[in-house]
């Protein structure tokens, strides 16, 4: 089994259905700091919200009692949320739309 140094080759060679959700986040994050990689970074915003849809709508300074997540990271997950968001609104349009 190939060994990868980051979730980014695994999701690369494997497909993104083959990430757990804090390899996901980690990609997101991209690195860590000392002492603290990027996947124990995600993992610790997991145990602190339980998923994904915890971690949605919560205020960005929340995730700044992370130790390791800048403003930068943050608008990063901010982004991608945004961007989940979005698609979830067109695909409910348009199944609204397929109704009719």
């Amino acid at each position: 089994m190939q060994k990868w140094s980051h979730p980014g080759g695994k999701l690369r060679e494997l497909g993104p259905k083959s990430l757990t959700d804090s390899e996901l986040l980690s990609i997101l994050i991209s690195s860590g700091i000392k002492g603290k990689p990027a996947e124990k970074i995600a993992l610790e915003v997991l145990e602190k919200f339980n998923s994904f849809k915890g971690m949605a709508n919560q205020p960005l300074e929340k995730f700044l009692e992370i130790k390791g997540l800048s403003d930068v990271k943050i608008i990063r997950i901010a982004a991608a949320f945004e961007i989940a968001k979005r698609i979830a609104k067109q695909v409910l349009e348009e199944n609204d739309k397929e109704k009719v």
